[in-house]
């Protein structure tokens, strides 16, 4: 669900931008930032994954991406307010990226990599296909895309809430050994 809602947030922000009366360039503008953002937030990554484990950082970044998400749909501006959220959700989805491509080899090891890889990833990849048309599609019963980013704030909100007690339940269950639980996944 997260997933879906990260992706029906990078093909909703144009279509936002300019319901809120921002031109065509500034909107793309808006969301092209976010892909610098991205490359920022994989730099940061590694200092990421070495102080935590999975489940850890993928609550904290489905957590950020609701916050994210949030504040596109409550921020009708500055304009420059905009940029640095889409900034930081860049960051978020750049994190979100590495975090699913190492997630295999955290959890499972290095053995059949590429079969547990795509196993994982075709979830969140039915849900990135998906979230384009439906999202748009849910512009209109909602009356527009700032009560469809609530939504999908929402959504991810809901998400991070269900990782957050799974990992405290994990946590008093076996601390320390967090690796070995798939349980909280973004594509989960």
């Amino acid at each position: 669900m997260s997933g879906f809602a990260t992706h029906a947030v990078v093909a909703a922000l144009v279509p936002l931008l300019l319901e809120r009366g921002y031109s065509t360039s500034q909107a793309a503008w808006a969301l092209g930032i976010g892909g610098a953002g991205q490359t920022v937030g994989r730099t940061l990554y590694a200092a990421l994954a070495r102080r935590t484990t999975a489940p850890v950082p993928t609550t904290i970044l489905i957590a950020l991406g609701a916050l994210t998400t949030a504040a596109f749909a409550a921020v009708p501006g500055p304009y420059g307010l905009l940029i640095a959220v889409s900034v930081v959700a860049g960051m978020v989805r750049g994190n979100l990226a590495l975090l699913q491509a190492t997630a295999v080899t955290d959890r499972w090891g290095a053995t059949h990599y590429g079969h547990l890889s795509g196993l994982l990833a075709a979830p969140a990849t039915t849900a990135a296909a998906l979230a384009r048309f439906a999202g748009a599609a849910l512009t209109a019963p909602l009356d527009g895309y700032g009560r469809l980013f609530f939504l999908l704030a929402t959504v991810s909100a809901a998400r991070t809430r269900r990782c957050t007690q799974r990992l405290g339940v994990r946590l008093q269950r076996r601390p320390g050994n967090l690796r070995e639980a798939p349980w909280c996944s973004q594509a989960a």
